[in-house]
């Protein structure tokens, strides 16, 4: 019960980082009198893991930068620009070509006025960018507004009460003071929309964009982790590391209770459910150890892709059998002994803590490709629930023939078939490393690995497993198996010329082919050196979005919103992998009306509009970049970039939405499920306007 209660624990310290990760900055605004002519406006911002605030002064064409702006300034004056107050950090940015400054976990804006009048009255607003590694929040603006008194006027009510004081102490009791913003008066919200019809593309959709099961991508990545970690766990029986302990480990259990099956075969269980709650904890540290942001942030993070490539390659190595990986022969010894010293439950627990010793030479490699695939998964959860279904697979086998023990006789025999699944293992995760080591390639810029680069490796590397797997290719550990002139079983040779077959697949992808299947995980088409296929250029006509859905209602054509940034760096990286495939842009080029508003663009509105928020809070959107951030919230309930929706003419949207994924497959099915639905839309309009005009 304590274990579960610990596990428990565990998962709601998870769950309250994500949930505190959907609001990742939070300011609260303060003034501070530091002398009786001088006023400090406070802004102090706590910063989530794995986002960054950027800092004041950034050149132009760069992220979103620090900014404060004064709308009235009555009996004071600005002394001095913005002040950023932290642990300020600056890096080279190759998507913005420049150095940028920001700040992480926390950080202080301060500005200073002086006050010249008897009262004084300031009120603005600070503008700020956030971002991680996987999306930009829009400008944000956080408000203020103080009145008070000057110097002159504190002194004459002081001289009235006769609580005069010297200078000093009238600093003194000065410093320091904190007021609190005054209520700001404003008007209900309203959007500047001229008629009825242009007022109903502003209506909420967010209900109807969850009809299309856009709220249950949470429940299917889940179950996709849990399978790939299961499977994870059944290829790991069937090495020479586990299989051949199953049969040792349960005759052990069942003679141990020789006079009590009952008993044997509840050891046996618990022996199963040891190994589920040791890799369950392993997960659970990971994810507490890394946290919610900072798991998203291992996918483009440069260093953690280098260290995973050569993490995969190691073992790699290690199955080929040119080395093995070995935990030191001091802990499985002292884990054994304890095991035998005691008795109960905790000697059931130490066993199967010494199994997981004994097999980490094969257990090992497929754990690390497994936490490498679910820390970059973009899911909080994703390593615990991974080795849940790991350390599922491979403790039910102990449970299952412990209580059928029959079934053991039928069971086949280890052989030279684990070393086989071992050295495809290698190939697989061989091929795997140069995934991550392209990550890190394009971050900064090496061109080391271009997508020609990349499909001339992987066509080596699956032509030589296809080799291995009908038997043309030997490595040492095959010699040390037995008779090597022993032809391969017919499921490796299927196999062989499955992979012999996917490798041919990809060489016209050495001339600019898009080769589809592997998208997901070559570099981007922009990398090709040598291209016969001529990327298409995707420009959106409308900027505007009234101006855009007007025009998609005129021409008979359904809409995609690209709601987008100049400072965001994953809207390039989505225009220059996926908007360049051919089929990508003629379909957005053609067939939909492309309307791209930028959250952060700075031209000021003719008119401030004064909304609600969705939370009940007030803002004032001043320019085109508030307006457009505050459609997206508004209407599609989001408000992270890139943000892709196809819509119909009166703004209602065809298909669930799509983010940043530079899997070209996937985006090309939003497009056409998009077309898909508004074709038959308009079909099922046009057959009912027929019968209508009939009767």
């Amino acid at each position: 019960m304590r274990t579960i209660r610990t596990l428990l624990s565990l998962l709601l310290t998870v769950v309250a980082v994500s949930l505190q990760a959907q609001n990742p900055v939070q300011f609260t605004v303060s003034l501070k009198q530091v002398s009786p002519t001088e006023v400090d406006v406070v802004f102090t911002g706590k910063i989530a893991p794995g986002w960054h605030v950027y800092s004041t002064g950034l050149p132009d064409g760069g992220p979103i930068t620090a900014s404060l702006t004064t709308e009235v300034c009555e009996g004071a004056k600005e002394q001095g620009k913005l002040k950023a107050q932290g642990k300020e950090i600056s890096n080279y940015d190759k998507m913005f070509d420049m150095n940028v400054r920001y700040f992480e976990n926390a950080v202080t804006f301060v500005q200073r006025y002086q006050i010249t009048g008897k009262t004084y009255h300031i009120k603005g607003f600070l503008e700020y960018g956030a971002c991680n590694d996987q999306s930009c929040l829009p400008p944000t603006e956080v408000e203020f507004d103080y009145q008070g008194e000057g110097k002159e006027m504190k002194e004459e009510m002081k001289e009235e009460k006769g609580e005069m004081k010297d200078e000093k102490g009238d600093v003194e009791d000065d410093e320091g003071e904190e007021v609190k913003a005054d209520s700001v008066a404003i008007v209900p919200a309203m959007v500047p929309l001229d008629s009825a019809e242009v007022n109903n593309l502003w209506k909420p959709v967010i209900k109807e964009l969850q009809t299309f099961g856009g709220n249950q991508h949470q429940s299917r990545s889940w179950l996709y982790i849990f399978l790939m970690g299961f499977l994870g766990g059944l290829i790991a029986l069937f090495t020479p590391c586990v299989w051949p302990i199953i049969p040792m480990t349960v005759s052990f259990f069942l003679k141990r209770a020789k006079d009590d099956k009952k008993k044997g075969i509840k050891d046996a269980i618990t022996y199963g459910i040891s190994i589920v709650v040791i890799y369950l904890t392993l997960g659970l540290a990971i994810t507490a150890l890394f946290g919610a942001s900072a798991l998203n942030a291992l996918s483009t993070n440069a260093v953690f892709n280098i260290f995973f490539c050569v993490l995969l390659i190691v073992f790699a190595l290690s199955f080929f059998g040119w080395f093995e990986i070995t935990l030191p022969s001091s802990w499985t010894n002292k884990v054994d002994s304890k095991a035998s010293s005691t008795s109960g439950l905790l000697s059931i627990f130490l066993m199967a803590f010494t199994l997981v010793l004994v097999s980490f030479s094969c257990t090992g490699p497929i754990i690390g490709f497994l936490l490498v695939e679910l820390t970059t998964a973009s899911n909080i959860l994703g390593p615990a629930i991974g080795m849940f279904g790991f350390a599922l697979a491979l403790a039910l086998p102990f449970t299952l023939f412990a209580l059928f023990p029959t079934w053991l006789k039928k069971a086949p025999k280890s052989g030279g078939w684990m070393n086989i699944i071992k050295v495809t293992l290698g190939f697989i995760e061989l091929a795997f490393a140069l995934k991550f080591f392209s990550v890190a390639d394009l971050a900064y810029g090496w061109r080391l690995l271009d997508r020609e680069v990349f499909l001339c490796l992987w066509i080596v590397i699956f032509g030589a497993l296809g080799l291995y797997l009908i038997g043309k290719l030997k490595f040492q550990s095959d010699w040390e198996g037995g008779d090597i002139n022993k032809p391969m079983p017919v499921v490796c040779i299927m196999l062989g010329l499955v992979s012999l077959a996917f490798a041919l697949y990809m060489v016209p992808g050495l001339w600019g082919a898009p080769c589809k299947a592997v998208s997901a995980f070559a570099p981007p088409m922009s990398t090709q050196d040598f291209n016969l296929y001529q990327a298409h250029e995707v420009r959106a006509k409308y900027m505007n979005y009234e101006e855009g859905m007007t025009a998609a209602k005129a021409q008979g054509k359904p809409v995609l919103i690209d709601f987008t940034g100049y400072g965001c760096v994953n809207c390039r990286k989505m225009e220059a992998a996926v908007w360049t495939d051919p089929d990508v842009a003629r379909i957005l080029n053609n067939d939909y009306i492309l309307i791209s508003l930028f959250v952060d663009d700075k031209t000021p509105l003719p008119e401030h509009i004064q909304v609600t928020e969705e939370n009940g809070q007030q803002r004032t959107l001043r320019t085109v970049g508030d307006k457009w951030s505050y459609l997206q919230r508004s209407k599609f309930g989001t408000n992270a970039q890139p943000f892709y929706v196809a819509v119909n003419p009166d703004g209602y949207p065809l298909t669930a939405p799509a983010v940043y994924d530079e899997n070209i497959s996937k985006y090309l099915d939003f497009l056409k499920e998009g077309l898909k639905n508004y074709n038959s839309a308009n079909a099922a309009a046009s057959a009912a306007a027929m019968i209508s005009s009939r009767d």
